[in-house]
């Protein structure tokens, strides 16, 4: 029973080695990168993956192929590259538009950055009256999900522009808001 015991331990660990050993080095992104931004070697990192992951991940032995190529769409750090994440810039897909939001300190998380998931919700100015109703019309269908295309915080008015990434038809349903009305909530991915 013993000797058993070690053959069947010898042979897992046979295969185990054998498995991890199949692994080649692909590409991953160092650091994130806007749509339209040519890759360069500082782009690029290796990490060890598994050979038949079925996947298009350009191996590193690749690299110098996709070396000046532009990426199709903004990604964050560590994404594993992959050829259809290169070529002419996709942002917004087709039935996605990217509207820019202006909101100020509190309203949307200090930390907020590109590839984050918001709740955007409509929360009307101090000054604005309840018995005008344009506030309720705006308001309706909200609280919209939506996805940080970018974050630019501007220098003259304290304010900061998020770009969101949702449906055409919401998108021009956050535009119509006027400014400061804005709020933006982050949440986990498909959360609300």
């Amino acid at each position: 029973m013993g000797v058993l015991l070690v053959v069947v331990c010898a042979a897992g660990s046979v295969i185990t080695v054998l498995q991890v050993g199949d692994r080649e080095p692909m590409l991953t992104l160092a650091r994130p990168v806007n749509v339209g931004h040519v890759l360069a070697p500082q782009d690029l990192r290796q990490v060890p993956m598994s050979a038949g992951s079925g996947t298009d991940v350009v191996p590193a032995s690749q690299a110098s192929s996709v070396l000046g190529q532009p990426v199709a769409y903004s990604l964050p750090a560590g994404t594993l590259l992959s050829r259809s994440a290169l070529g002419h810039p996709q942002v917004p897909p087709a039935g996605q538009g990217v509207v820019a939001v202006a909101v100020k300190a509190g309203q949307a998380p200090p930390d907020i950055a590109p590839g984050a998931t918001v709740s955007v919700i409509v929360a009307p100015n101090s000054g604005t009256s309840s018995t005008t109703g344009s506030t309720s019309s705006t308001a309706s269908g909200g609280p919209w999900q939506a996805a940080v295309v970018s974050v630019a915080p501007q220098t003259n008015d304290q304010s900061t522009v998020v770009s969101l990434q949702m449906p055409t038809a919401t998108a021009r349903q956050v535009a119509a808001i006027p400014p400061g009305q804005l709020a933006l909530v982050a949440v986990p991915a498909g959360g609300q």
